[in-house]
């Protein structure tokens, strides 16, 4: 049984008013972003479906079980990166063990539009996360993941993977054509800090394994404060969400924040890419800014495979996906 054939449940001969495909976590969502009023609009006379179906995902924990008995032992070899487009990254540690961050899907309400051609791939992984709960990063549901740790904040140790995650702020003031930012405005709301709408909080995760340390940026603010990066540390792999619209961070501030870092590899995120999103998304391709880099690689798949051995001898290399994304 797939994940979407679950039919609604009647209890007691009642049903669920709310409107198809609108869970009661969207609907307090835009409670919460422009008052009960405004979202009970949402609302209609179908039936709904259950938001989570995971009770209903194949497979069991047989491999984390396995997993678990290795935690806290480092393993040498490579480190997996697959790209699923948009921000979605899966990290394979040495030891087997899977972390996939921010599966993507569109916005529940409509009011954002179409933005991917497909929902996210039933994809296993042993845990799923999520840097903030914009619907392009937050669709938890749909990996068929063992563990799922949304906006996580601390450390979690598991198998030959050490996660960090540290809390700051999405960007808030959009640098591109594209005002995105003033339609919190227009629901009365804030987008930048102290006073920001919960939905503008942010997690950014650090991944240690194989020797090598990932930084998942999201969509992270290009300024954080000093405590912010002194905290971070070494950093091996950074992803960074720059499009030619310059949606989340122009290429200024992702240049920036490269030279704060000088990280050894660079993932551009967070771009038009033609097998999984629309147009309809404003955004454009990394293409220019990938080119404009001292040194670049236009991959030819939508796989890595990285040696700490290896990245120990790049200096900022960039590593650009382009159009490739994992479909399964």
């Amino acid at each position: 049984m797939k994940k979407d054939d679950l039919k609604p449940t009647v209890l007691n001969g009642a049903k669920d008013d709310l409107a198809t495909g609108l869970s009661r976590r969207s609907f307090f969502m835009a409670a919460g972003a422009t008052g009960v009023g405004a979202a009970a609009t949402l609302l209609s006379g179908t039936a709904a479906r259950a938001h989570s179906t995971d009770w209903l995902q194949p497979g069991n924990n047989n491999h984390v079980i396995d997993l678990q008995a290795t935690t806290g032992g480092m393993v040498d070899g490579a480190v997996g990166i697959d790209f699923f487009g948009h921000c979605a990254i899966k990290i394979t540690s040495p030891g087997g063990a899977t972390v996939l961050f921010d599966p993507w899907r569109d916005d529940p309400s409509g009011a954002w539009g179409l933005w991917f051609k497909n929902e996210f791939p039933e994809t296993p992984a042993d845990i799923c996360m999520s840097t903030h709960t914009h619907f392009d990063h937050d669709a938890i549901d749909r990996p068929v993941s063992t563990m799922v740790l949304d906006r996580m904040v601390g450390n979690f140790e598991f198998a030959d993977l050490k996660i960090t995650g540290f809390a700051d702020k999405h960007a808030c003031v959009a640098p591109g054509w594209y005002s995105w930012t003033d339609a919190l405005a227009e629901f009365g709301v804030e987008a930048c800090p102290p006073n920001n709408v919960g939905h503008m909080d942010m997690v950014v995760y650090l991944v240690e394994t194989g020797g090598i340390r990932t930084l998942i940026w999201g969509d992270n603010r290009h300024n954080p404060p000093e405590g912010f990066w002194d905290t971070i540390g070494q950093v091996d792999v950074l992803t960074l969400p720059v499009d030619g619209s310059q949606h989340i961070l122009s290429y200024d501030m992702g240049n920036d924040i490269v030279e704060r870092l000088k990280p050894k590899v660079i993932i551009p995120t967070h771009y038009l890419n033609e097998t999984t999103s629309y147009t309809l998304t404003t955004l454009q391709v990394a293409d220019d800014w990938v080119k404009a880099q001292k040194s670049y690689q236009m991959l030819d798949g939508a796989s890595l495979s990285l040696n700490a051995a290896d990245v120990a001898q790049m200096d900022r290399e960039f590593m650009y996906f382009g159009h490739n994304a994992q479909t399964a």
